[in-house]
C-alpha cells in the first residue's frame, strides 16, 4: 500500500512529459531533425538552388498585369476568366479584390452558380494556374477585351450582399 502511494505521488509530482491516457492518436510525435547539407551550412552551393526557385516568364508578365503601374492593369470590378490544371479547369467571375504581396499576389473571383455564390481565390504564380484572360475591363484605358465602368473601391466585398449588382457588371458580357 506504502509503494502504491509513493508511486502516485512520484508520478503526480513528476515534470516529465506524460503520455494522453485516452487516446494514442492525439500524441505528437517530435519531427526527426534533419541536418542542413554540408555547403549550406558552410555558407556553398545557394547559387545552384535559386534558378529553381525564381518564376518563368510568362508568370512574371502575368504579375506585372496586377501591379498598380502596369498600363494594361486588372482592377477589380473585371471579369476574368482562369484556366487552371485542375477542376474546376475553367472558372469565370468578377474581381472582387487583388492582394499584392510581390510573388504570393493574389486575387478574388465571385460568380454566381445556380444562384448560389461561389468565391474562389486563385494566386497569380502558382503552377496551377496556366492562363488568365480579362474578358471585361474594369475602367482604364487598354486594347484587351470589352471597357467597362471603373469601380471606386479596392475592395468589391459589398458585391456579396447585393446580387443585382453582381449581375450588372457581368451582364455586359451577354
Amino acid at each position: 500500500m506504502l509503494n502504491a502511494f509513493r508511486r502516485c505521488t512520484q508520478r503526480l509530482m513528476s515534470t516529465a512529459a506524460q503520455s494522453y491516457p485516452f487516446s494514442k492518436t492525439a500524441i505528437i510525435p517530435p519531427p526527426p531533425a534533419v541536418p542542413a547539407p554540408e555547403p549550406a551550412r558552410v555558407g556553398k552551393g545557394l547559387m545552384s538552388y535559386l534558378p529553381q526557385r525564381l518564376l518563368s516568364p510568362e508568370k512574371l508578365e502575368l504579375l506585372a498585369r496586377f501591379g498598380k503601374r502596369h498600363p494594361e492593369r486588372i482592377l477589380p470590378g473585371s471579369v476574368l476568366q482562369v484556366t487552371t490544371n485542375h477542376a474546376p479547369t475553367s472558372f469565370t467571375g468578377v474581381v472582387l479584390s487583388i492582394r499584392r504581396r510581390g510573388a504570393d499576389t493574389s486575387f478574388l473571383l465571385r460568380n454566381v452558380i445556380n444562384r448560389t455564390g461561389v468565391e474562389v481565390q486563385f494566386f497569380v504564380c502558382s503552377p496551377h494556374v496556366k492562363d488568365i484572360k480579362v474578358l471585361m475591363r474594369a475602367g482604364g484605358k487598354g486594347s484587351e477585351g470589352r471597357q467597362g465602368r471603373r469601380m471606386r473601391r479596392a475592395k468589391l466585398y459589398y458585391l456579396r450582399d447585393s446580387p443585382d449588382k453582381m449581375t450588372a457588371i457581368s451582364a455586359g458580357l451577354r
